[in-house]
C-alpha cells in the first residue's frame, strides 16, 4: 500500500509576547492601528498538513509518498525530510516564490495573531496525480484551492480512494464546489468547527453526507470523536495525554492513523483508537513535528488506554 499525501508543506515561525495584547490595543483608536509588539522567545518549526502528516505515517512506519508546492527557501526541509526517511521526489519547486508560511504571536492568554503568506502554495495545481505514481490511497488537505480541486477530481479519475480533507481551506470554497469534492471521495474528515460551517455551506447534515461515503470522520478535541460509516456511528474515546502542551498539528497526527489504518485494512473503531492515540502524544509536546515515538511506544500507548493493540 502506498499513501499519497497532498497539501501544505510551510515553515510555522512562532513568536510569544510575554504580556497580554489587551493591555496595549486602545479600543478607540484601532482605526488607526500602530503597535509593536516585543518578542524575546522565537521558534521556527516545520509544519504544513501533508508535511505533518507524512511526519506522523513515517512515525508508524509507513511509507508516505508526499506531494506539493514549495519554494526557494525549502532546503532546510529537505534536509530534514532526508534525515527522516521521507521521500521527496512529488515536490514541486515553484521559482520566485517562499515556501507557505505562518507568522503567530501569542500572548500570555494564548491570543494569537497569525499572518499566513501562501506562496509556493498557490500552485499546487502544477502538480499532477497520475496512475504511475502508484498510490492506493491518497488524502487531500489544505492547499491551494484550484490544486484541491484538481487532485480531488484526478484521484477519482485514476480510481484512488480518497479522503477528503477541506481543514482550514474549507471557506474558499462554495457549497458546489464542496459538494462536488465530497461526492468524489470516498472518506470525509472534518473538525467540529469544520463540519458546521459545511453544513450550512452545502446545506446537507454530516449524517446525510456520511450515508454516500465510506466514513465521515468527525473530531471534537477533547470531546474525542466520531466515525460514521456503514449506517454505524462509532464514539472514540480521546486518549488521556501526558500534557497539554500545544494543539498545532493535532488534527494531522489524528489524519495519520486514520489515514493508516484505512491502509491497512483495519476496522473502525480500531483505526479512530490509533488516530486518537496518535493526537494524545502530539499534544504533549510544542510544534507539529516534535514528538519521536517509536512504533512499539505507540502500540503499547494504544494497549495502555484500550487494553490490547491492533499491531
Amino acid at each position: 500500500m502506498k499513501t499519497l499525501v497532498t497539501g501544505s508543506m510551510a515553515y510555522d515561525t512562532i513568536m510569544v509576547f510575554p504580556d497580554r495584547f489587551c493591555n496595549h490595543l486602545l479600543a478607540d483608536q484601532l482605526h488607526i492601528l500602530n503597535v509593536c509588539f516585543l518578542t524575546p522567545e522565537m521558534r521556527r518549526e516545520y509544519g504544513g498538513t501533508a508535511g505533518n502528516i507524512a511526519y506522523n505515517l513515517k512515525l508508524l512506519d509507513d511509507d508516505p509518498l508526499l506531494m506539493a508546492t514549495v519554494g526557494e527557501d525549502i532546503a532546510p526541509y529537505l534536509e530534514r525530510l532526508k534525515r527522516l526517511g521521507i521521500g521527496a521526489g512529488s515536490l514541486k519547486y515553484i521559482s520566485g516564490q517562499f515556501t507557505a508560511q505562518a507568522f503567530i504571536t501569542t500572548d500570555l492568554d494564548n491570543n494569537q495573531i497569525i499572518a499566513f503568506h501562501p506562496g509556493a502554495m498557490n500552485h499546487s495545481h502544477e502538480n499532477r496525480i497520475g496512475v504511475e505514481l502508484g498510490a492506493t490511497l491518497a488524502i487531500v488537505g489544505p492547499d491551494g484551492k484550484e490544486g484541491m480541486l484538481q487532485h480531488s477530481r484526478q484521484c477519482a479519475a485514476h480510481g484512488i480512494p480518497l479522503v477528503f480533507d477541506p481543514g482550514q481551506g474549507l471557506p474558499m470554497f462554495s457549497g458546489e464546489e464542496l459538494m462536488e469534492m465530497v461526492k468524489l471521495a470516498s472518506y470525509l474528515a472534518v473538525n467540529d468547527y469544520e463540519g458546521k460551517m459545511l453544513e450550512e455551506k452545502t446545506g446537507r447534515k454530516l449524517e446525510e453526507l456520511a450515508r454516500d461515503l465510506k466514513a465521515l470522520v468527525l473530531t471534537m478535541g477533547g470531546q474525542g470523536s466520531v466515525i460514521f460509516a456503514g449506517g454505524k456511528r462509532h464514539e472514540i474515546a480521546c486518549v488521556a495525554a501526558d500534557s497539554v502542551l500545544d494543539p498545532t498539528g493535532c488534527g494531522d497526527a489524528y489524519r495519520a492513523g486514520l489515514l493508516y489504518g484505512i491502509a491497512h485494512g483495519w476496522d473502525w473503531p480500531s483505526t479512530g483508537r490509533l488516530a486518537s492515540v496518535m493526537g494524545s502524544i502530539k499534544i504533549a509536546h510544542r510544534g507539529a513535528q516534535n514528538h519521536t515515538p517509536s512504533r512499539d511506544e505507540i502500540s503499547a500507548r494504544y494497549r495502555k488506554a484500550f487494553g490490547s493493540s491492533p499491531f
